[in-house]
């Protein structure tokens, strides 16, 4: 996919973004997609072709994937699968994501002690869900952000505050080349997977790991994500620690829901974190052969 077709993506999911939350609060009136098409100011026949180009299938087939009921059904099977991974360990299914995503953490006391500078080359980039900032140092991926133009530069402020002594550099030609990478149609490479450098606790690591666990596809409560990380007590931290997740995607906070099935909480926007989800679950849908897609 080339740097033109991402930044069509990106502008496209803005206006998807504005559909699916006129529906969502409208839900009880049932709009259909002439009506859907209008509020964002579009014909009926262009916005289900900009909707397909961006998802891959059309508006009807794609609001399935946003309804409780199916989030509720992912629930259980996510939970299925963590039950697994427990029991099983690094031959179950459930953590087929660790062969694609490896970590390197270091406590904010080892990052302070060790006194070097730390270099991050940092750019912003368009992808299929808006553009974001991602950053790089030489021992992996350290950040990974959403934001929208209002607040275009509150992610490059918050890269800043999380990594005081860093240098900063910006390179968004190498940090488009990753992105790339990540949103390849073909998926990930287990040949070659990506390193994440994170700065965290002992507890907030185990979280992050608990988190990497969980296949595309998938969802489980914030319950789930406390009993994996061993502390099946502490929900409401886990919860915090899931909130401040400084890789977006890579470390899949946004597959974490309540135990009723709500989609919310989500610090780059409850609406990108639902399409996110729907476009996972088509995507895991179509690659096992549960999904025929009409025109």
């Amino acid at each position: 996919m080339t740097g033109k077709e991402f930044s069509e993506l990106s502008q496209d999911y803005y206006r998807i973004e504005k559909a699916i939350s006129y529906l969502e609060e409208n839900y009880l009136l049932q709009p259909d997609l002439d009506a859907i098409a209008e509020r964002i100011h579009l014909s009926k026949y262009h916005f289900h072709r900009l909707f397909k180009r961006w998802a891959g299938i059309t508006p009807i087939q794609f609001q399935k994937y946003l309804t409780l009921d199916y989030a509720k059904k992912k629930l259980l099977e996510g939970r299925s699968v963590l039950d697994t991974t427990l029991e099983t360990g690094l031959s179950s299914p459930g953590r087929l994501h660790d062969l694609f995503v490896s970590f390197d953490a270091v406590t904010p006391g080892e990052y302070k002690s060790r006194g070097a500078v730390l270099t991050i080359e940092y750019g912003y980039v368009p992808t299929p869900f808006g553009s974001c900032l991602l950053g790089i140092t030489t021992r992996g991926i350290c950040h990974l952000s959403f934001h929208d133009a209002e607040t275009a530069s509150a992610p490059v402020v918050l890269l800043r505050k999380s990594w005081p002594s860093a240098e900063l550099l910006e390179n968004s030609s190498k940090a488009g080349v990753i992105l790339q990478e990540i949103f390849k149609p073909a998926g990930w490479n287990e040949a070659e997977p990506f390193h994440l450098y994170v700065k965290g606790t002992n507890f907030q690591v185990k979280v992050w790991k608990a988190l990497v666990s969980i296949p595309a596809g998938t969802m489980v409560s914030y319950k789930d994500v406390a009993a994996y990380s061993g502390s099946p007590r502490s929900v409401r931290a886990a919860a915090g620690v899931v909130a401040a997740n400084p890789v977006a995607l890579l470390i899949p906070c946004h597959r974490v829901i309540t135990a009723a099935g709500k989609i919310h909480r989500y610090r780059w926007g409850a609406e990108r974190k639902r399409l996110i989800l729907a476009r996972e679950a088509f995507v895991a849908a179509r690659s096992s052969g549960e999904l025929y897609e009409t025109a």
